[in-house]
């Protein structure tokens, strides 16, 4: 079973507050450190690169912070993971090692379940995990840490 790295847990829940607590002026990183746990040292680095990928757009300055770069029902799970999946590309296994075994049989049926998982994850949206936060009655307070189970 594939694990979700903590890195992987963040930028997801950095976009589903940005998305859950957006206003009229952007959500600070501040905020979302407070809200959610998230190290700051992590944080600003899935940020940068959640920017660059246009899932977040943001704003510098006294007033700045993020908001999401386009609708909450065109952002999906499998594209927050496949920008976090580039920063941790150096520490996954390189498949030009291996033995006869690994190379005709292990690297193609992970190829295989890996493209069926993240076809799974690009069915869900951030618009599908707000409903979801909604239904369960969770409530956008600044003042307080949003939990999400996913």
């Amino acid at each position: 079973m594939p694990r979700l790295s903590k890195k992987t847990m963040f930028a997801i829940e950095a976009v589903l507050d940005v998305a859950f607590n957006a206003g009229e002026a952007p959500v600070r990183s501040g905020d979302i450190t407070r809200r959610q746990k998230i190290p700051k040292r992590y944080l600003e680095q899935v940020l940068q690169h959640l920017v660059r990928a246009g899932i977040l757009a943001g704003k510098r300055g006294p007033r700045g912070g993020y908001k999401l770069g386009r609708e909450r029902r065109l952002i999906t799970l499998g594209e927050i993971i496949r920008v976090v999946r580039t920063l941790e590309a150096e520490t996954e296994p390189d498949e030009d090692t291996g033995s006869a075994l690994a190379h005709e049989v292990v690297w193609p049926t992970w190829h295989r379940l890996r493209e069926e998982l993240m076809s799974k994850l690009d069915a869900i949206t951030i618009e599908d995990l707000c409903r979801d936060a909604r239904e369960r009655g969770v409530q956008s307070d600044p003042g307080e840490r949003l939990e999400f189970h996913i």
